[in-house]
């Protein structure tokens, strides 16, 4: 067992995805308080936003992987497909959703005006425009690169 926390722990393409993933969230929270003037903590743990985190980490497993193991290699082509439909996902499939919650809520708003108490809100901020999901591509892509060169293999 504990070799194989030491072998979790010293895995390089993990790594270099979560160091993505945290510092999207960390940006997701600058963003937004440098967009309203007040500090919104919670985004830390939430999905939706600038920039994706989704799509940096998956980025960022790809690339990690590409260079590490090869851009040839199947474990690249499975990551690389993996990042993709992570990708379509957040700008797609999740951002649907996050609209419909939308509608959703303002109906329910509508009912609680006539009078009809609704204990329940749907979660709005769900997915990404294509932008954000770009920005967390790009992220991913420039956070591999850039452990790949400082900590070379």
């Amino acid at each position: 067992m504990p070799d194989s926390i030491t072998a979790l722990l010293s895995n390089r393409h993990l790594l270099t995805a979560l160091v993505a993933m945290a510092i999207a969230q960390v940006l997701k929270v600058l963003f937004d308080r440098w967009r309203t003037k007040s500090w919104t903590k919670a985004l830390f743990f939430s999905t939706g936003g600038m920039p994706s985190s989704h799509s940096a980490l998956a980025m960022a497993l790809a690339t990690s992987i590409g260079l590490g193991e090869g851009f040839g290699t199947p474990l690249f082509a499975i990551s690389a497909v993996l990042a993709m439909v992570v990708m379509h996902d957040a700008a797609g499939i999740r951002r649907a959703a996050g609209k419909q919650a939308e509608a959703i809520n303002f109906l329910f708003s509508k009912l609680e005006g006539q009078g009809i108490k609704l204990d329940i809100k749907l979660k709005e901020l769900l997915g990404h425009n294509p932008i954000e999901v770009g920005a967390g591509a790009l992220l991913g892509l420039v956070v591999a690169i850039s452990i790949d060169r400082i900590f070379p293999i």
